[in-house]
């Protein structure tokens, strides 16, 4: 497909909250709420809350209830063009630019955030990276977010990205500050390419040591997402230690009774968990390593498990002599003191790196940056064979 439209001209749809009450207020400027042939005014300041109730909604506002005509939607929006570069309105103590969509379900109603691209980013930026991070890892940053948002658009669907890690983070205005605003300002426009196309420009935390090919983790290997050194010796995550008590192997893996032990089964290229076999008291799970990853809450798969002994402190103080070996059976001993109830072990998760490993790595950005590389220099590291260009030229 042709790429027509420039990227500042654009807007993204975020999903900001799916839930049955939304607390809503505005800011600086008043607000339209609108419903239908209906519209209510909010001033300056003034807090609002829409509810689910009923089967209907209800508007709450300086202590007075009024019920809401039956809509599918709503648009809460500024009542005149926005001025300066605050907050347009505010979602559960987040201010964001832009307007509200709220589309009402049967159980819940959702808030979707539509706001121009460029204005989404800075937010995106502080929310994905620290903002005192070199403007180097900051601009790469903002140019992978620009390309994944613009990659992510969905005009069919309700909204294009949440606002969690499940696409990328966005924690409205309060997460912008100067140096995420030059970062995308010095990058307004540009995106990766591979080909004609945009690029998946996926990115995490951390890879330990090595990024991880995109056909290791997902169904289809591109290209451009290889594994590739990672730079991120530095990073608080490069490597870590998870212990693992038998209440939440029990959790875990409650059909087989817990985790006695686990044993990685294969791996990737990279080292990281491709299969696990989990070994529990009554029975076995074998499981990818994403399964294994999401159960037991690991920052990544780059891990490897041992089985941490029993606690002595948990044991009697004194023990008698264990008597010797022996294939011939023993006369019991109605005296003899009850056999010792040795407790589950614990495991300890050994790994490195957090995140699914593919693409960026964001502390790999920053060490490069702290290297001297530019930001594009970054972004050809982690994403192989694209190109830097301002989106929507041939």
């Amino acid at each position: 497909m042709a790429l027509q439209a420039q990227a500042a001209e654009l807007q993204v749809r975020v999903l900001l909250l799916e839930a049955g009450l939304m607390p809503l207020a505005a800011r600086q400027q008043p607000l339209v709420l609108r419903a239908g042939s209906q519209s209510w005014s909010v001033a300056p300041s003034e807090a609002v809350v829409l509810q689910l109730a009923a089967g209907g909604l209800v508007l709450e506002r300086g202590g007075a209830v009024e019920r809401l005509p039956q809509v599918s939607e709503l648009w809460l929006e500024p009542a005149a063009r926005p001025a300066g570069d605050g907050a347009d309105f505010q979602l559960q103590q987040r201010g964001y630019r832009g307007r509200l969509q709220l589309l009402v379900g049967g159980s819940a109603v959702r808030a979707i955030n539509h706001v121009p691209l460029e204005a989404y980013l800075p937010s995106v930026v502080g929310s994905e990276m620290p903002a005192s991070w070199p403007q180097a890892a900051l601009r790469a940053q903002a140019v992978a977010a620009r390309t994944y948002a613009l990659r992510q658009r969905k005009p069919a669907a309700p909204f294009d990205v949440s606002a969690t890690v499940s696409s990328q983070v966005y924690k409205g205005v309060d997460a912008e500050t100067p140096s995420t605003r030059e970062a995308v300002a010095s990058t307004r426009g540009q995106v990766l390419l591979y080909g004609s196309s945009l690029a998946n420009a996926v990115f995490h935390s951390s890879a330990g040591g090595s990024t991880e090919n995109s056909g290791d983790l997902w169904s289809q290997q591109l290209p451009y997402l290889v594994s590739v050194p990672d730079f991120d010796q530095h990073s608080p995550v490069h490597a870590w230690e998870q212990r693992l008590e038998p209440e939440q192997l029990q959790k875990a893996f409650g059909e087989i009774g817990g985790a006695q032990r686990i044993e990685v089964l294969a791996t990737t290229g990279s080292g990281r968990v491709r299969q696990a076999r989990v070994i529990g008291p009554a029975g076995t799970l074998v499981l990818t390593g994403a399964q294994l990853r999401s159960r037991l809450g690991l920052k990544s798969t780059l891990v490897r498990f041992e089985v941490l002994a029993p606690e002595l402190a948990a044991l009697p103080p004194s023990l008698p002599a264990l008597p010797p070996l022996s294939s011939q059976p023993q006369p019991s001993d109605p005296e003899a003191a009850p056999p010792v109830q040795v407790p589950p072990p614990s495991l300890l998760a050994i790994g490195r790196g957090y995140g699914h490993g593919v693409g960026m790595s964001q502390w790999g950005a920053h060490g490069l940056a702290q290297r001297g590389q530019s930001y594009d220099q970054i972004l050809r590291h982690y994403y192989r064979g694209t190109e830097l260009r301002p989106y929507g030229t041939p």
